[in-house]
C-alpha cells in the first residue's frame, strides 16, 4: 500500500486548503448560521474541485474533505461527491452520465443520499414506507434519526426554493390500499391506484415502465443537506439505487440536526424515480446484482465521512495545542503539564488511525480490492475515536470549551454528529464481525 498523494492528488488538496483557509473563516461560519455558504459552494466549484474527484479518485476526495473537516465548512461537499458524482460515474448509464455530471462537476446539480448509516434495516419496526416500481418493489427502511425534527418551510438547492413543508396540503397518495398520514397534521390520505406512465426525471418525454423508471413511497426521518439537493439518492429494500428529484418529492421538511448540515425530512408518496443504471438492471435481475451498487456507494460514503471525520479532529487538535501553548496556570503554560501532555497525545493517536484506515480503505477502494472490511474498520474508528478527539479538544479548553460560540464548539458538533451519522460503534463492530464471520478464515 502507497498513500503517498499524487501530484494532481496534492495538487488539488493545496487547492481546497487555500479556498476552506480562506472562506470558511469562523465569522462567515457563525452569519451562516445552520445553512450552507453558497459564496463558499461557488468557489469550489469554480475552482474545479468537485470535478477533480473523477481523476483523484476517493483517496483524492478523503484529502478533500480533510481540509473540509479542518474548518468545518457548511457546504454538501463530502454528500453530492460520493452519492452523485462518484455513483453515476461508476454506475450510471451513459445517459444519465451525460445528462447529470456536468451539473455535479459546476455545482448547479447536487446530490445527497438516503442511505441509512448502517446499510438497509431489516427490522419490521423500523420500516418507513414501500417502494414500488415496475417488476421488483419493497419496503423503503431507513435507520435511526438521533435528532428530533423542527418542520418548518426549508430554503431550496443553494438559495432556491423547494417544496414547502407539508402542514396541512395533501400529499400525493399511495398505491396498493393504504394511506399514508400527512407529514405534520392534517387528516390521512385515501388509497388510490394508478398506472400511468411516469412524468420526466429530468426533463424531455415521460419514462415508461420499461426504461427503469419508478414510483417510491416512504419517508426519511433527516437526509443530510437535502434542502440543498437538486436529487437524492434513495434504496430501496433490495437495495436497488433509485434517483428522486427533491421537487418532486411530496414533502422536504426542515430538520435541525447537531451539526447545521442543511438536513431535511423526506416524504415520498407515489414520487417518480429513475433507476441509478437502468438500463443494465432490466426488471428481473437477480436481487445481488441490485445490491452490488447499493454496497459500492454505501462503502464510498462511509470512507469519505470517515476522512472528513479525520479532518475535524486534526481541527480540533490543532485548536487545543494553540490553547493550551498560551494559556496559563500556575505561572506556565498548560500544555508543559504532563495531563495536558497525555490527552493531546492520545487524541493524537486516534487522530491519525481515522486518518490511517481512510487512507487504506480509500486506497483498496480505487485500486478495484474488496473494501468492504476496510471501509467498516474507517467508519468505525471515526465514530468511536473521532468523539473521543473532539470530547478531549472541548476538555483541553477548560472554561472556553463550554463557550457555544468558540471555534472549537463546532468541532465537537461535527464530531458527533459525523458518529450519529456512521453508526454508533458497537453496531459497526458488530457488522464487521459478521463480515469477517462469513468470510474465508484463511
Amino acid at each position: 500500500m502507497d498513500f503517498t498523494p499524487t501530484e494532481e492528488q496534492e495538487a488539488a488538496r493545496e487547492l481546497a486548503a487555500r479556498v476552506f483557509g480562506d472562506l470558511a473563516t469562523h465569522e462567515r461560519l457563525r452569519a451562516a448560521g445552520a445553512g450552507t455558504d453558497a459564496e463558499l459552494w461557488k468557489a469550489l466549484c469554480a475552482a474545479g474541485l468537485p470535478g477533480a474527484v473523477e481523476d483523484t479518485g476517493l483517496l483524492g476526495l478523503v484529502l478533500l474533505l480533510e481540509e473540509q473537516g479542518r474548518v468545518t465548512a457548511q457546504v454538501p461537499f463530502a454528500a453530492t461527491c460520493v452519492y452523485g458524482l462518484l455513483a453515476v460515474t461508476r454506475h450510471g448509464t451513459a445517459e444519465q452520465r451525460a445528462r447529470l455530471l456536468p451539473g455535479l462537476r459546476d455545482g448547479t446539480t447536487v446530490i445527497t443520499g438516503a442511505l441509512p448509516a448502517g446499510g438497509v434495516v431489516s427490522t419490521a419496526h423500523e420500516a418507513r414506507g414501500r417502494a414500488t416500481a415496475p417488476a421488483d418493489g419493497g419496503e423503503l427502511r431507513q435507520g435511526r434519526a438521533p435528532n428530533p425534527t423542527t418542520p418548518g418551510p426549508p430554503p431550496g438547492p443553494i438559495g432556491e426554493p423547494l417544496l414547502p413543508a407539508s402542514g396541512g396540503e395533501s400529499l400525493l397518495p399511495v398505491s396498493g390500499g393504504e394511506s399514508l398520514p400527512p407529514a405534520s397534521g392534517g387528516e390521512s390520505l385515501p388509497p388510490v391506484s394508478g398506472g400511468e406512465s411516469l412524468p420526466p426525471v429530468s426533463g424531455g418525454e415521460p419514462l415508461p415502465p420499461a426504461s427503469g423508471g419508478g414510483r417510491l413511497s416512504g419517508v426519511v426521518d433527516w437526509v443530510p443537506w437535502l434542502r440543498d439537493a437538486t436529487h437524492v439518492l434513495v434504496p430501496d429494500a433490495d437495495r436497488a439505487l433509485w434517483l428522486v428529484r427533491t421537487e418532486d418529492a411530496a414533502a422536504v421538511e426542515s430538520v435541525e440536526l447537531t451539526a447545521p448540515w442543511s438536513a431535511g425530512r423526506l416524504v415520498l408518496a407515489e414520487t417518480p424515480a429513475e433507476r441509478l443504471g437502468a438500463a443494465a438492471e432490466r426488471p428481473g435481475a437477480p436481487t445481488e446484482a441490485r445490491a452490488a451498487a447499493h454496497d459500492d456507494v454505501l462503502a464510498a460514503a462511509r470512507i469519505a465521512f470517515a476522512g472528513l471525520q479525520a479532518g475535524v479532529c486534526a481541527g480540533s487538535l490543532a485548536r487545543a495545542v494553540a490553547y493550551t501553548s498560551v494559556r496559563e496556570q500556575f505561572g506556565r503554560p498548560l500544555a508543559t503539564h504532563q495531563a495536558v501532555q497525555l490527552r493531546a497525545a492520545d487524541a493524537h493517536m486516534d487522530t491519525e488511525a481515522i486518518r490511517v484506515t481512510a487512507y487504506e480503505a480509500a486506497w483498496r477502494f480505487d485500486e478495484g480490492l474488496d473494501a468492504e472490511a476496510a471501509a467498516l474498520t474507517a467508519a468505525w474508528w471515526a465514530s468511536e475515536a473521532g468523539k473521543r478527539v473532539v470530547h478531549a479538544g472541548q476538555h483541553l479548553h477548560g472554561g472556553m470549551g463550554a463557550d457555544l460560540d468558540h471555534p472549537v464548539h463546532r468541532h465537537f458538533l461535527w464530531g458527533r454528529q459525523l458518529d450519529a451519522y456512521l453508526g454508533c460503534g458497537t453496531e459497526l463492530l458488530a457488522e464487521l464481525g459478521d463480515l469477517l464471520a462469513k468470510g474465508d478464515p484463511s
